[in-house]
């Protein structure tokens, strides 16, 4: 018997097709991220292929890129998607606030830390009044970096304290932050940042980056609580330990934080005997006070006493009288290093604190549009009149503090492209440019593109908040054709691979390009 007719397929309407299409795009997101290929691209036009493909890779479905890249000899963009867009910028920010301090300062400007007074000490050393240290924002008072030792960290000052021949002073001792006007923290600060060093209040006296590296090990056996040690060591903050020792083996559940209205860390949880040392850096509370009670600390070591407290004074305290000369006398002082040696601490490590007081520096500079007017605004109004000079138009740059922790900063791509363009005409182009981290090499980009073209060529700035990843700096290409380039992945959560290896596998490919673009071989 034959077979009957077959049956007719039921015809896929469009909702049908929706839900396919859907299914297929679930199914290819969820695939394992194809291999970044090897080797550099032959031409622009393989290149640009190759970017294309990456970016429009399902996993980036709900994430949103902004890539421009332009050779430096031609002016040829070798590839730009949504170069006009707002993109939040995190760390590459700091390019602007950088640009902005060579610019405004110039490499060899010099902080000075002043100590004052209203009159000079007599004969036998007495000061007195009191001591007062004034602050200009000197970011160099770094405790660690003398291996915890307060003294030589101080050494300029306290020298000079023993220079102006001052033994006793009868007063107490002034720290005065009043060179920079307004709130302690960036604008758009977030809460939950402050607490930890890249969050670390913002001050005219700033020591040791105004955060203490908490270290914990596990006791001398279980059952004993584990052992908490600051670095450097302070009596100015507190320990609450309530980390418990178990035995080898055990869980290891460390809550490590700072009271958000105390400078008391709180160590909670267990470590087992035989875990290893953790650390982490939380920030330090009312910087400026820290500083003086040190310092006091230090000058008594010296032999200089003190005999009164130490107090803070800010722009919105209230100044004691004049000297009878009608202002206040230095008796001495130290110049930090200059910020052709400065800036690099700020940008290859992405140091937040630096970045805020390179702006609030250029704010100082420019001065006060109006008397309550804040040195962050006044810098982000030298800022503003920079950009004009560099030709980004108004409206693709919105900075609202220096260093990038602010969720609120957008920048287009073509305007960082701009900047980083600018900057290698600027007099001082090579200072800006070694400050730079370097792929492979140092700062955040010591352990990135690691055996790739771009290990110790490319220079550039990373920036990484949460669901933002972004790099922009220089690179040469393989055929020996410098690029400016700028990369900002923006909401994507991530999978298998971290959002930098995303970027980095652009970057490498940039570095690895065979063809110049004089050349038309497409």
């Amino acid at each position: 018997m034959s077979p009957g007719p077959a049956s007719p397929r039921p015809p896929l309407n469009r909702w049908r097709l929706v839900l396919l299409a859907a299914v297929w795009l679930a199914a290819r997101a969820a695939e394992p991220p194809v291999p970044a290929p090897r080797g550099g691209p032959d031409t622009v036009a393989a290149l640009r292929e190759r970017i294309q493909a990456h970016v429009t890779h399902p996993r980036f479905a709900r994430a949103h890129w902004g890539i421009h890249a332009v050779s430096l000899e031609t002016g040829r963009v070798l590839f730009t998607a949504n170069s006009d867009k707002w993109f939040i910028p995190a760390s590459t920010a700091k390019l602007f606030t950088g640009a902005l301090a060579l610019d405004v300062l110039g490499p060899d400007f010099r902080i000075r830390t002043s100590l004052l007074a209203m009159a000079r000490p007599d004969a036998r050393g007495v000061l007195a009044g009191d001591l007062r240290v004034y602050g200009r924002g000197d970011p160099g008072f770094l405790v660690a970096e003398a291996g915890g030792d307060w003294d030589r960290a101080f050494a300029p000052l306290l020298e000079a304290a023993a220079r102006a021949g001052i033994k006793h002073v009868l007063g107490g001792l002034v720290a005065d932050t009043s060179y920079f006007r307004g709130p302690t923290i960036g604008s758009g600060w977030e809460y939950d940042d402050l607490t930890w060093y890249y969050g670390a209040e913002v001050s005219a006296l700033s020591v040791n980056n105004n955060a203490v590296e908490v270290v914990v090990r596990p006791g001398t056996r279980p059952g004993v609580p584990a052992e908490v040690f600051l670095f450097p060591s302070t009596p100015f903050v507190a320990v609450s330990n309530r980390l418990q020792t178990v035995a080898a083996g055990g869980p290891r559940r460390v809550n490590l934080g700072r009271d958000p209205r105390a400078n008391v860390v709180h160590v909670r949880g267990t470590l087992p005997a035989d875990a290893r040392p953790l650390s982490q850096t939380v920030s330090v509370r009312e910087p400026a006070r820290w500083f003086g009670e040190e310092f006091k600390r230090a000058l008594h070591r010296r032999g200089i006493v003190v005999r009164g407290p130490v107090r803070v004074v800010d722009g919105s305290s209230p100044d004691p009288a004049p000297s009878p000369s009608g202002r206040w006398l230095e008796l001495g002082g130290c110049d930090s290093a200059p910020l052709r040696d400065l800036l690099p601490r700020m940008l290859k490590p992405s140091q937040n604190l630096h970045a805020q007081l390179w702006l609030l520096q250029a704010g100082a500079a420019l001065g006060p549009a109006e008397p309550d007017e804040t040195s962050e605004r006044a810098g982000l109004r030298a800022l503003a009149a920079f950009l004009q000079r560099v030709g980004i138009p108004t409206g693709e740059v919105r900075l609202e503090e220096g260093s990038g922790l602010s969720r609120h900063n957008m920048v287009t791509p073509r305007a960082l492209v701009r900047l980083l363009e600018y900057m290698t005409r600027h007099p001082h182009a090579a200072v800006f440019r070694e400050a730079l981290p370097v792929a492979g090499v140092d700062g955040t980009l010591r352990s990135r593109l690691r055996g790739t073209p771009a290990e110790g060529n490319l220079r550039a700035k990373t920036g990484s908040l949460d669901l933002v990843s972004a790099l922009a700096g220089y690179v040469t290409t393989a055929a020996g054709e410098p690029l400016v380039f700028a990369l900002l992945l923006n909401q994507y959560a991530g999978g298998e691979r971290p959002a930098r290896a995303e970027l980095d596998d652009i970057a490498a490919w940039l570095a690895g390009l065979r063809q110049h673009t004089r050349e038309r071989r497409e």
